[in-house]
């Protein structure tokens, strides 16, 4: 489970135990791949590994199978490594940015795989650990790194970050109408004293904002609270370069589903699948030669939701859309 549109759930609220990682929409997952997974030899990338939930499905449904899981987040890798440890060789984990997947291929020396997986945005586990600052209901460092290891927090992007920047990252991130206002707000106050806690800028934006603004649409804190997120881990710099790059890995035949939870990262998933379906030749030829054919095959109408039973029994399933490609043909130039 990642990333999500509304971000209802984002509030750090506890879910019963045993029920901490519920993988969304898996068996439509599963069900959309398995043409291209069920031969031997068939190997899967699970983009986004998380806390391994789709990763391990993904094992047990296509025994003949062998996984490449990428994550940049090391503590999930060691909990995934953990859960996926009774797979043994057939399990192949990779500390890795998503975008990075033909350099880990390479690595591996696998030219092609068959299947490939995208669960976008931040993990279960990102959001339930309290002291990594992603759930804006809990009080925690202002963090927001998927890979702790690397890269500005989220407190020095609000703390350093000139307020134009500050009030674009807002707008084009996290769709937020009243980021002049939120972002003069923290100008005022960083000048007073940095931000280092999530309950702060929490509670600033509750006083910047007008009421009309904080009677809709869930904590008044999300929006913002996810366009840092998306900045701090460039996320749809990077999924602009690896869905294209995973389409590209993919052998005839394979398919590719990604599930996005906000509007950004699905507007780009669209994009890309939609221009691998269309035909590149000039207008006007009569016949349509082989290497102006369309690349891919949609496999989803539009994007598919959750079903209403999936979103009872894990809501932050509820943003959740999922598109479906399969590869049809090899580019010329491959």
């Amino acid at each position: 489970m990642q990333g999500r549109e509304a971000l209802p759930t984002e509030d750090g609220s506890e879910r019963p135990e045993g029920r901490r990682h519920v993988p969304v929409m898996l068996r439509r997952c599963l069900d959309m791949l398995a043409p291209a997974l069920l031969e031997p030899g068939a190997v899967v990338v699970d983009c986004t590994l998380g806390l391994g939930g789709h990763s391990e499905a993904l094992l047990t449904r296509f025994p003949d199978a062998t996984l490449v899981a990428l994550d940049r987040d090391k503590e999930a890798l060691r909990l995934s490594g953990e859960r996926l440890a009774p797979f043994g060789e057939r399990a192949r984990l990779v500390h890795a940015v998503y975008d990075e997947l033909p350099e880990v291929l390479d690595r591996l020396g696998i030219p092609r795989v068959q299947g490939v997986l995208f669960d976008l945005g931040v993990s279960s586990m990102q959001l339930d650990e309290a002291d990594r600052g992603f759930a804006y209901a809990q009080d925690a460092p202002l963090d927001m790194r998927m890979d702790q290891t690397t890269g500005m927090s989220a407190a020095e992007v609000l703390n350093t970050y000139p307020p134009g920047e500050l009030v674009r990252i807002l707008r084009a991130y996290g769709e937020e109408k009243q980021a002049k206002r939120i972002v003069s707000a923290v100008v005022r106050e960083r000048e007073r004293e940095p931000f280092t806690t999530s309950a702060r800028l929490v509670e600033l934006i509750r006083d910047a904002l007008p009421q009309a603004a904080k009677r809709t649409g869930g904590n008044p804190a999300k929006r913002t609270f996810q366009a840092l997120r998306i900045e701090v881990n460039g996320e749809l710099s990077v999924l602009e370069r690896a869905v294209p790059a995973a389409v590209k890995a993919l052998a005839v035949g394979g398919r590719i589903a990604v599930l996005s939870y906000h509007s950004l990262e699905d507007r780009l998933v669209k994009q890309v699948f939609a221009a691998g379906a269309a035909t590149t030749a000039p207008p006007g030829l009569p016949v349509v030669p082989e290497r102006y054919q369309p690349r891919l095959k949609l496999l989803t109408r539009g994007a598919e939701l959750p079903t209403e039973e999936e979103v009872a029994e894990n809501r932050r399933a509820a943003p959740a859309r999922l598109r479906g490609a399969q590869r049809i043909r090899e580019d010329a130039a491959e």
